[in-house]
């Protein structure tokens, strides 16, 4: 199929998504369902797979592909996010973030975000989508952080902003706060230890943080050591 297009029509969405059946991996469906977890049809096509088929309908117009709103499969959502992340106008790539379907952590976490510039606006949008009714979309916002991690001006407002999440009973909203926390001690060792001294977290958040600083090969064998006096404390 021709991926370049200046102008996608329903017809034209039809045609890929045939295309994309029939390049689908029947042994893989089930696993990566599994994985995923998701609720959408999946099709078991490797994501750089699809990395590839986006940056195909990105030598065209791939807005007017993002405008037919494609969410029949998980891959749909994959190649969506693809050329998401290309766009650098925050207004339009923030339009695009909020028509985007996403009902589980690979479509969430395959969004990048470049805020060189506009750190402003992006963290406003965070904050925006940290008080969203939806986990997925609260994910969305914690991953928008992580653009922050080596940003001096901003660690401790990550640090206030995570310290608001201690009733958050999300798994995947949890486990992405527990990433980020891993980050933050990686590129922000001194702040982040002293941060964990009087955390808000909650005990599963904090223990999975600890976990995965403790999996990390960025974390020194000291240090390692060190975070285990911060397991299973649960503030009050």
């Amino acid at each position: 199929m021709d991926l370049i297009k200046q102008k996608w029509t329903s017809k034209d969405i039809n045609e890929f998504n045939k295309y994309i059946e029939s390049i689908k991996q029947e042994e893989k469906i089930d696993f990566t369902k599994r994985i995923v977890n998701t609720n959408m049809e999946v099709l078991g096509i490797p994501i750089p797979k699809l990395r590839e088929i986006s940056k195909q309908i990105a030598k065209g117009n791939y807005m007017s592909f993002l405008n037919n709103k494609n969410n029949k499969y998980y891959e749909n959502t994959i190649v969506s996010v693809c050329l998401i992340n290309l766009i650098k106008d925050f207004e339009i790539k923030k339009h695009y973030l909020n028509e985007l379907y996403i009902d589980n952590w690979s479509t969430c976490d395959t969004l990048t975000f470049k805020v060189k510039g506009q750190e402003e606006k992006f963290w406003k949008l965070s904050q925006e989508y940290l008080k969203s009714k939806e986990a997925f979309t609260r994910r969305v916002g914690v991953r928008i952080l992580f653009s922050y991690k080596n940003n001096t001006e901003y660690v401790d407002k990550i640090f206030e902003t995570i310290d608001k999440f201690y009733n958050e009973e999300e798994y995947y909203v949890n486990m992405a706060i527990a990433w980020l926390v891993c980050e933050l001690m990686i590129y922000n060792r001194d702040k982040t230890l002293k941060y964990l001294e009087h955390h808000k977290l909650n005990k599963f958040t904090v223990n999975k943080a600890i976990s995965k600083c403790r999996d990390s090969y960025r974390v020194s064998k000291e240090d390692k050591e060190l975070l285990l006096k911060y397991k299973n404390i649960e503030k009050q």
